[in-house]
């Protein structure tokens, strides 16, 4: 798909690199802001599975910036955001990064440290598996990655915080919701505007039998804004063209970086055997 069938596909895609978002999926926590406010007197903040950093953009956007901006403010006022991930990313203004295993107790261990032994009042993860098409597979790794995520929530966030965390819906999804109530007094689904109705992100469900259980849901953001299952015209300048937008930060170490130059070297008539005599 080309970038201006993408762009006039997905509007939220186009608005993302319009605003300087690294991601999309930047509306989706500040669409459950405009419905939870889960930013309310937050001052240490952890974002898990933080690359390519939109949800560390908001953060900064929301908390850090405008503290540090006011007159007013001290630097014990200033609120703290850790992003960590095993992949490296972009610097962001007020975010410290830690590359580290979220599963891992020695990152909870930095992280604690960055916040002087204090803990989180929140922690956000909006990471997800490389889906593989297959449903079923894809929920059930997605769920096991939430569960990893609570190994360091567990460590690093206050009682009474919050934890905010990307789900994939399907029919395990009660089960899911119940192994969070076993941490957490309150639960609550909810599906952004700007996440797609065609997408597995976000949904309820419930178990059956004796121990039927229904799911809080709600959906967030403007109902009668833009719509992220439509199709929109594409912004044209004064000559009546359209100019597409390149991202506004590639990934700067991605997984599939030695993949693809492997491709190129392929289609150069580059061999990994002779690439590899020829760096020896």
């Amino acid at each position: 798909m080309g970038k201006a069938s993408r762009d006039k596909r997905d509007i939220y895609y186009r608005k993302a690199k319009e605003e300087g978002w690294r991601a999309r999926s930047a509306f989706k926590l500040l669409q459950i802001d405009e419905e939870f406010n889960i930013f309310d007197g937050v001052k240490r903040v952890v974002d898990l599975c933080a690359a390519p950093g939109s949800w560390s953009q908001v953060l900064s956007r929301k908390l850090y910036l405008p503290a540090k901006r006011s007159s007013d403010s001290k630097d014990g006022d200033v609120p703290l955001i850790v992003a960590i991930d095993l992949q490296p990313m972009a610097p962001i203004e007020g975010v410290i990064q830690v590359q580290g295993d979220i599963t891992n107790a020695r990152t909870a261990e930095v992280v604690i440290r960055h916040f002087d032994g204090c803990k989180a009042d929140l922690v956000v993860c909006d990471g997800a598996p490389d889906v593989t098409g297959l449903h079923d597979m894809d929920e059930f790794v997605q769920s096991q990655l939430i569960l990893a995520g609570l190994t360091i929530v567990t460590h690093v966030l206050k009682e009474g915080g919050k934890f905010i965390a990307k789900i994939f819906r399907g029919k395990d999804t009660s089960l899911l919701y119940c192994q969070l109530k076993l941490f957490f007094p309150i639960v609550t689904f909810a599906k952004p505007k700007s996440s797609r109705n065609s997408s597995i992100d976000c949904s309820s469900g419930w178990l059956e039998g004796p121990n039927k259980v229904y799911i809080p849901f709600l959906a967030c953001g403007d109902l009668n804004g833009y719509d992220s299952d439509r199709s929109y015209p594409l912004p044209k300048d004064a000559q009546g063209s359209y100019r597409s937008l390149d991202p506004v930060q590639p990934p700067i170490a991605p997984p599939y970086k030695r993949a693809l130059e492997m491709k190129k070297a392929s289609s150069q008539g580059i061999t990994e055997l002779e690439k590899l005599s020829l760096e020896s």
